[in-house]
């Protein structure tokens, strides 16, 4: 379902895009929310022992974490093109930045396929959030985008996100190995098909603002 705010960035109308839900509210990163993230990063996203991501970006110190983040997220928006973007959404509780969403592709006009990614603050882990802003993240995906298949991935001892994704009834879709603190892990991909979203986990309480103008940077349709 699509709710109607008034537009106020012709020119990059992604800063304009929202996932809104009864729960949380989805909002694509500019540069003050890429700030807070960084700083939210900061304190802390996994316990330093354990590693769930692939690329190792949070064993950077401070102050160059902050700034690879900043960059990161200017990098995203600087590489936008109908055949590879990366939307990425700062998650907010009841006001509060608490995490971040993100939809990935290459090829999209063609693939209808998107890869799901986030990660919560430490302080905000273990209440559920997760499942909620994976929801919302594949509401946009699907419903908003006409995806046909979504796609994410979880080290096999990542139990938290390897939770949520069944839960939410995805299908296991291969494994593979990959180099991680110079050590090699099992890496399990999943899949779910827009047929499934759709009998399963679309809501009417979700509201989009900002889609239809951003399609044609995505390589969509207007």
């Amino acid at each position: 379902m699509r709710h109607d705010w008034p537009m106020t960035h012709p020119i990059w109308p992604l800063f304009d895009l929202r996932v809104v839900t009864p729960h949380l509210e989805l909002r694509y990163i500019d540069d003050e929310i890429a700030r807070d993230l960084a700083l939210l990063a900061l304190r802390g996203v996994h316990d330093p022992a354990f590693m769930p991501f692939s690329i190792e970006w949070t064993d950077v110190p401070s102050p160059q974490l902050e700034r690879n983040t900043m960059q990161f997220y200017w990098r995203c928006r600087a590489d936008t093109s109908p055949t590879h973007w990366s939307l990425n959404f700062g998650v907010l509780v009841d006001g509060v930045l608490v995490g971040t969403t993100s939809l990935m592709a290459d090829n999209f006009p063609t693939l209808r396929q998107f890869e799901t990614g986030s990660w919560l603050g430490r302080e905000h882990q273990g209440m559920g959030i997760g499942t909620k802003i994976r929801v919302a993240t594949l509401h946009l995906g699907f419903l908003g985008l006409a995806a046909q298949w979504a796609t994410t991935g979880a080290f096999t001892d990542n139990h938290p996100s390897l939770g949520v994704t069944r839960n939410l009834g995805y299908t296991v879709a291969g494994q593979r190995r990959v180099v991680s603190r110079g050590e090699a892990r099992a890496l399990r991909g999943f899949e779910m098909s827009r047929d499934d979203f759709v009998a399963r986990l679309q809501r009417d309480d979700i509201h989009l603002h900002g889609v239809e103008e951003c399609l044609p940077l995505l390589g969509l349709a207007g």
